[in-house]
């Protein structure tokens, strides 16, 4: 998705050779023109599945799946991190570590979301080392429901995320994939 690579190379700012700033557009301030441009690809490239469901974890994930979400006429869950008095009782879990927080969360969704007729399809931000998408995959299979695809917004190839989610056989799709950072520069697949 060339629009995408361009707001990388004009407004990501590497940081170090691992981590990709990006909160300047997709997850601190949000360029909604391009959120509306990520939301119909990934509509295009998911156009042959039934979907009754986008889940996605808080916070950086909720907006870019609220958007592709009005494209498939679908409700939006995401997984919370954090414990909240609001939150029912009765909820699936899953453990998953945060590479750029370096540490564990529990991940949670009320059970009375993600139900077993349910067609989901996964969005998120980022693909980094693949834990995220792991924890999100086993909230789905808790349910029941079945993982139908995961949209990535920005992979990043070189922490090899989708060969650890490789083998589970769901259509994955990456609008940007980075090969490395090197020496403060982006380069693309």
């Amino acid at each position: 998705m060339q629009i995408l690579k361009d707001k990388i190379i004009r407004c990501g700012k590497p940081i170090a050779d691992r981590i990709i700033k990006v909160d300047s557009f997709l997850n601190h301030q949000l360029d909604v023109d391009l959120l509306n441009e990520i939301g119909k690809e990934f509509k295009q490239r998911f156009q042959d599945k039934t979907i009754t469901k986008i889940l996605t974890l808080e916070s950086s994930g909720i907006a870019i799946a609220c958007i592709t979400a009005q494209y498939f006429h679908v409700p939006v869950v995401f997984a919370k991190k954090h414990e909240a008095a609001n939150l029912d009782a009765d909820n699936y879990q899953a453990e998953v570590y945060s590479y750029t927080k370096d540490r564990l969360y529990q991940i949670r969704v009320a059970k009375d979301y993600l139900l077993r007729q349910d067609k989901v399809l996964i969005i998120d931000d980022f693909l980094a080392n693949g834990q995220a998408i792991n924890g999100l995959l086993e909230l789905i299979s808790q349910a029941g429901a079945e993982a139908v695809g995961i949209g990535i917004v920005i992979e990043k190839a070189f922490q090899k995320g989708r060969e650890k989610i490789s083998n589970q056989r769901i259509q994955l799709e990456s609008l940007a994939i980075i090969e490395s950072i090197r020496d403060g520069e982006i380069i693309f697949q």
